[in-house]
């Protein structure tokens, strides 16, 4: 909301108001508005699982040891093997006539550039330094984190419409979202011969070839052709063809390149900081559209559901991909023992005092090692949280700014919803992976405040 909006509402509400509770006000009734009304021509906003605010997230090490240790252990089920919610599924090999299930597996390569593309491999905005908590990254589409997971992040799937662990787990935590952006491209591999054409007609679809996902990872961006507004078919008339290799360097436009030349590019051009590549590079090779066998396949004429004649033999030269290294405490070092501090709060928050600020904050703490993962949510309306999840760092997780190791919460009351002058409600923060315990938070409003005109009050 802008600030203009703001000053054109009525000035006799402002004297009315005080402090915080004026700004509060004014943002109900905007937000009202805008919600009645909507920007003139603009397409229904649907709402991403923690609108409107943003959870809060970890940015590990600006070399992304982290993350990149965390691919290296999901893209093998190291990491969650056994979870009902983030370990990865077993991938299918073999022709479309002969398909079975193998080990899970995707090379972990895939996801760092993948990863790459999608965020510059970060978990939170910009702004957020690394070492520290800030923002996460949330795109407009709800795309979240480091792998950019929109996939069962549009709406909250929680109890009472509300975010679910789940989802605040892969929107806060790196090792979570590195899981489910894996799972994701494993989804998409596995939709073959059903949904998806193959590559690999002559190499079993084995999924140790980097060239054997081609499709599933045009698929992670969205399996789009001509006609669609972003296109990823490589023979698009929209594409320039013959067209430049991808230099993952930031010089060339990414709007005229298929999703999937994006990450062969940045497979070939790791990302760098202090002068080291985030990955190893692999040369992998697209497939030949000069080879007679391969163009037909994938012409734009085979652009039809199932797409089962659009399956293509493997492009040479193929690049295998190995089991990662991984150290013996890896477990240790990505998921830790968090532990949500199990305390009772109690915190009032004026707004018929002009001096009081309107809100109250409370901070979170990890009293264990590692990332905490935490969601608040409060028995009534008229409590607005935020950040609405978030992260706590106990030992081990390094810290570097002043916004941690704790999360911080603030507790704001919208006025409007107040059911009367004096009012409490009830915070309770828990963790889904730091416990079972949780934290609750006792609110108490004072609120006697005029909105009408003398004698009168808001909340009787």
């Amino acid at each position: 909301m802008s600030d203009g909006l703001l000053r054109r509402l009525p000035r006799r509400l402002s004297r009315l108001i005080p402090g915080r509770a004026r700004l509060l006000l004014l943002l109900a009734v905007c937000a009202g508005v805008a919600g009645a009304l909507g920007p003139l021509g603009a397409p229904e906003a649907h709402a991403c699982a923690f609108d409107p605010r943003r959870p809060h997230a970890y940015e590990a090490d600006q070399q992304r040891v982290a993350y990149g240790m965390a691919m290296d252990a999901v893209s093998t089920n190291a990491l969650f093997s056994g979870n009902p919610f983030f370990s990865l599924p077993q991938i299918e090999t073999g022709t479309r006539a002969s398909r079975r299930d193998a080990a899970p597996f995707i090379p972990s390569v895939l996801l760092k550039a993948i990863s790459w593309v999608e965020s510059d491999m970060t978990m939170a905005q910009r702004s957020v330094r690394f070492d520290s908590i800030g923002e996460a990254l949330v795109s407009f589409d709800c795309g979240h984190g480091m792998m950019q997971v929109t996939t069962g992040m549009t709406v909250p799937l929680g109890a009472g419409n509300k975010p679910s662990d789940r989802q605040a787990l892969i929107a806060t935590h790196y090792a979570f979202n590195a899981a489910r952006g894996a799972q994701i491209l494993a989804e998409k591999w596995n939709a073959a011969p059903e949904q998806r054409p193959i590559v690999g007609t002559d190499t079993a679809s084995a999924p140790e070839v980097i060239e054997n996902w081609y499709y599933a990872v045009w698929g992670y961006n969205g399996f789009t052709g001509p006609g669609s507004t972003m296109s990823n078919h490589p023979l698009d008339p929209q594409l320039a063809s013959p067209r430049a290799a991808f230099r993952c360097d930031g010089t060339q436009a990414r709007n005229r390149y298929p999703y999937q030349e994006l990450v062969w590019g940045c497979l070939a051009n790791p990302g760098q900081r202090n002068g080291q590549a985030l990955w190893e590079d692999v040369d992998a090779s697209l497939p030949d559209m000069t080879d007679p066998a391969t163009f037909q396949a994938m012409s734009v004429a085979n652009w039809r559901f199932p797409y089962r004649d659009m399956d293509i033999r493997t492009p040479t030269p193929a690049h295998i991909a190995t089991t990662p290294a991984l150290p013996s405490d890896f477990r240790a070092r990505l998921l830790a023992s968090p532990s949500l501090q199990t305390s009772n709060e109690r915190v009032t928050i004026r707004l018929n005092d002009p001096g009081a600020t309107g809100r109250a904050t409370v901070n979170i703490r990890n009293s264990g090692t590692g990332v905490l993962s935490w969601l608040a949510e409060s028995s009534e309306n008229f409590v607005i949280l935020t950040p609405p999840a978030g992260v706590a760092l106990g030992t081990g997780a390094a810290c570097t700014s002043g916004v941690c190791p704790h999360g911080t919460l603030t507790i704001e009351v919208n006025p409007t919803l107040l059911p009367a002058s004096s009012a409490s409600a009830t915070v309770t923060v828990r963790s889904p992976n730091g416990g079972a315990g949780a934290v609750t938070i006792r609110v108490d409003v004072i609120a006697d405040f005029e909105v009408g005109g003398p004698g009168t009050s808001r909340a009787r």
